[in-house]
């Protein structure tokens, strides 16, 4: 055995029989783990489903649904509990009330509380399992939810302790155990019987073997690219291969010597003589950049001393440097994609241009745009001289001497600013101390305040955007910053062509708000609306994002009564607006009927339904969902009548200061069909002010639309009586800090028609009763001062009066108010309504009402709940 333990057979041998020893012993141990894990994972997995089993089961058991709703449900469930945990198993069951609260728990003391899991899902209606942490400890549970007629009345939660299904599990674990040693003995048994077959077999290694090892070992440490040093405990060189003896500059005799008298920098000689360890550390020899590796030999059969690799990354550091810039290009680039035209602004996004390339591209940048861009329209072709306006300028320093924001530039067409808004696709200037003053020519006293500030290069790339020249962005570089270059021109024109979408999507926004803005402004009211019968103040102020649809008007009507009129129509943007124009004008047509409230808002809501019917395109927006207010307010009398569609409650405000918002049916908005509209009709006293808004006003995502009618109503308490300062003292109130939709608000103080004013007869359905109204008719003008119209109000008077008797039904009665004009009505308690015609000469009649046609400014048909009323207005000149 000599010569076998002499040739090291043994050593290799038992080496590799205790390497194949501890493998078995490895997988043995990972394969009796794992199947532990399985075991502890299916235990686990069949609690979760007997706990769901049981809880579902206890769900729907006789008697539970009636004992949680009872008024002791502890009493009669925490038995059924003990008795379920007993016969199942199971560490708890706990039955709870939908918010949580335990009725049972195995610890009575816990009987009240709040049960500690999650039921979230089970207060919705769903069942759930989990593992978590309770009063009992770590368990897996089941929450399932009670239901009555699918209302969620209780909750039950059945669980069993992780220590409990661990206890369960561990009954396999001596069987693992088990086959774990015997698979282990039948390894062992099998590599001890290799490990002899080896032993055989490495037996006849002879000299020549060992040198042939030799050889190539040695000609693998020559010929590796990467230099090898070998260095002892004395810190001498025992060993360099060829290429550590060229990245090093070693000299012949360099084995044997110690490292600090090889003549190498003083950071690389202290590395190699230290004796530590280390990892790619970086040494400067010479011009090259050297990758250092250090490891102690001890481990490896060599007593002392360290092996130290080197590599050469010369290269690789120039590589890196492209790498890093290409990197600080890309994220520059993926910065100007997120952080550019955030807003649809167009002086918000170039100010966001110029602060994302300071100071990764540029020292200083600033931002130019055409006059036409900053108003939404687009530029017209430059000829001769270009005027543009600085937008945005940012730099390093704030005491830069470049051209400040504001100032209107006027670029000369031999510029090379004006080539850049000509068509030029960019312009580098790397030096401008040495190239073409033509640059200075736009402002000279600026240019050389520019040069002498030590800015020494320039970029200027042109905005453009499908095809639209928009300005130009300008890029400098200072003192302590080198030139700009190409790769510099081409990263500023892919940052610039982001950005120019921006401000032009910027541009047609303005252009698209401003048209909606137009378009409302005129189609809503103008902004002094008078009327005898009201002293009306109002406020439009559109969303800051998109025009909405709201809307509000004041309408004369017949008998100097007015209708208020307040509406929002669902959606944003130009076609809300004009879908607005729409719903003004319809119900300005149907005002003109004299109809009630009520009957009118039914009329818009069939034609709301008829235009969304029939129009069918794609983009537009719907009408049907739009909301409307609608009131009546008589002068005579007081009375006001009002109806709504979906829309908010007016409020009103009495004369002493008292706030009550109006009970009225909601009704459905317009469009939606299925409901009928009704009218109230409530009689305010003289100064009273009613008040009609939109929702914009007292709606917000911040707050509920309750809490903005709360204030609402707190701010009206508290206001002036005049509608101006009403309106003024409610918006800086109630309006929310950043409304998201445009705002309407309208307010109206009510104002009464004397008794002087008004003179009313009764009249008999007698032909000798018109006499003596024209009588009483005469006498009344002349109190009132009006004698020169005395001749054509009897005429009118015996005209309208002659036709109630004849076709209409009593009781009569005549009317007539002063105002502004002379109005006169005749009512009957008659539906029918004469119509104009035109008689022929031979026709004895007919002309009776082209007769008051002629005579009377207007003249028309009101119908009333009881009949109608023919009535006629006059002026007094």
């Amino acid at each position: 055995m000599r010569p076998v333990l002499a040739r090291g057979g043994w050593r290799l041998a038992g080496q590799l029989l205790l390497f194949q020893v501890g493998v078995l012993v490895l997988v043995v141990g990972i394969g009796a783990a794992v199947s532990i894990g399985f075991s502890l994972r299916a235990a686990n997995a069949e609690s979760r489903n007997k706990m769901l089993a049981i809880s579902r089961t206890l769900a729907q058991a006789p008697g539970v649904i009636s004992a949680v709703q009872s008024s002791d449900p502890t009493r009669r469930l925490q038995p059924v509990a003990k008795a379920v945990q007993r016969d199942t198993g199971a560490s708890f069951v706990v039955f709870m009330s939908p918010a949580g609260i335990r009725f049972t728990h195995p610890n009575p003391d816990r009987i009240g509380e709040h049960f500690v899991g999650t039921i979230a899902p089970a207060q919705r209606g769903k069942a759930l399992t989990e593992t978590y942490r309770g009063t009992l400890g770590q368990s897996v549970r089941a929450v399932v939810p009670i239901k009555d007629d699918g209302r969620v009345v209780g909750l039950v939660s059945v669980g069993v302790l992780l220590r409990q299904i661990s206890t369960e599990a561990s009954r396999q674990i001596p069987v693992l155990v088990g086959l774990a040693v015997l698979a282990l003995a039948v390894g062992t048994i099998g590599s001890v019987l290799l490990a002899r077959r080896v032993r055989r077999q490495t037996l006849g290694l002879d000299p020549a073997e060992i040198a042939r090892q030799y050889q190539h070992h040695d000609a693998v440490l020559h010929a590796v690219r990467e230099g090898i040093l070998l260095v002892d405990d004395d810190r001498r060189l025992t060993l360099a291969n060829d290429e550590a003896r060229r990245l090093l500059e070693l000299p012949p005799d360099a084995e044997g010597r110690g490292v600090d008298e090889l003549g190498l920098p003083p950071r690389s000689s202290a590395l190699l003589a230290s004796g530590r360890e280390a990892t790619d550390e970086m040494l400067t020899v010479g011009d090259r950049l050297l990758a250092a590796n250090l490891r102690r030999t001890d481990g490896y059969g060599v007593p002392g001393g360290i092996v130290a690799t080197l590599r050469d990354s010369t290269e690789l550091r120039a590589l890196t440097g492209k790498a890093e810039t290409a990197r600080r290009q890309l994220k520059l680039l993926y910065d100007a994609a997120s952080e550019i035209a955030t807003t649809l602004d167009v002086t918000r996004t170039a100010e966001e241009v110029v602060r994302v390339v300071v100071p990764r591209l540029a020292d200083f940048a600033s931002v130019d745009l055409a006059e036409p861009v900053l108003r939404g329209e687009e530029p017209a072709p430059a000829h001769g001289l270009v005027p543009v306006r600085r937008i945005a300028v940012h730099g390093i320093r704030d005491d830069h001497p470049l051209i400040p924001v504001g100032t209107e530039l006027t670029l000369p067409p031999t510029t090379p600013q004006a080539a850049v808004l000509g068509g030029a696709p960019g312009v580098l200037m790397a030096d401008l101390r040495t190239a073409s003053r033509s640059w200075m020519a736009v402002d000279q006293e600026h240019a050389q305040r520019v040069v002498d500030y030590g800015i020494h290069s320039l970029i200027l790339v042109p905005l453009r955007a499908r095809g639209v020249l928009l300005g130009m962005v300008n890029f400098w570089r200072g003192s302590g910053s080198e030139p700009f270059g190409e790769e510099d021109l081409f990263l500023a024109q892919e940052v610039v062509a982001r950005a120019a979408l921006g401000v032009d999507n910027a541009r047609r926004y303005a252009r698209e708000h401003a048209t909606a803005m137009t378009l409302q402004e005129n189609l809503l009211p103008a902004a002094h609306v008078t009327h005898s019968a009201l002293e009306v103040a109002h406020r439009y102020l559109p969303a800051k994002a998109l025009v909405g649809g709201d809307w509000f008007d004041v309408l004369p009507l017949t008998g100097f009564r007015v209708a208020l009129v307040v509406g929002d129509v669902v959606g944003h943007g130009l076609q809300a607006a004009a879908t607005m124009g729409r719903l003004r004008a319809a119900i300005h047509t149907l005002s003109d009927l004299d109809l009630p409230p009520d009957e009118l808002l039914a009329r818009v809501d069939e034609l709301v339904t008829r235009i969304d019917q029939e129009e069918t395109a794609p983009a537009r927006t719907p009408v049907a969902g739009a909301t409307c207010l609608y009131a009546v307010y008589d002068p005579v009398g007081g009375c006001c009548t009002v109806a709504r569609a979906g829309h908010l409650p007016p409020a009103l405000v009495t004369p002493d200061g008292e706030v009550e918002f109006l009970e009225l049916p909601p009704g459905p908005p317009l469009g939606v069909g299925g409901m009928r509209f009704e009218a109230v009709e409530r009689r305010l006293p003289e100064g009273s002010r009613l008040v009609l808004y939109t929702n914009g006003l007292v709606e917000d995502r911040s707050r509920d639309v309750d809490v903005g009618i709360e204030l609402l109503g707190q701010a009206l308490a508290g206001s002036s009586p005049g509608p101006e300062q009403t309106c003024t003292e409610v918006l800086r109130t109630v309006l929310p800090e950043h409304p998201a939709d445009d705002v309407a608000l309208l307010v109206a103080r009510t104002r009464l028609f004397g008794a002087d004013q008004i003179a009313q007869w009764d009249v008999e359905p007698d032909p000798t009763s018109v006499g003596r109204v024209r009588t009483a008719a005469t006498r009344q003008l002349a109190q009132w001062g009006l004698e020169e119209t005395a001749f054509t109000t009897e005429l009118l008077l015996s005209e309208l009066l002659t036709n109630a008797i004849r076709y209409g039904t009593p009781p009569i009665r005549v009317r007539l108010i002063r105002n502004e004009s002379l109005f006169c009505e005749v009512w009957d308690h008659s539906s029918t309504s004469p119509h104009l015609r035109y008689a022929a000469e031979t026709d004895e009649g007919g002309r009776g009402l082209f007769l008051v046609a002629q005579l009377a400014e207007r003249w028309g048909t009101r119908y009333t709940p009881t009949g109608k009323i023919i009535w006629a207005e006059q002026s007094f000149t």
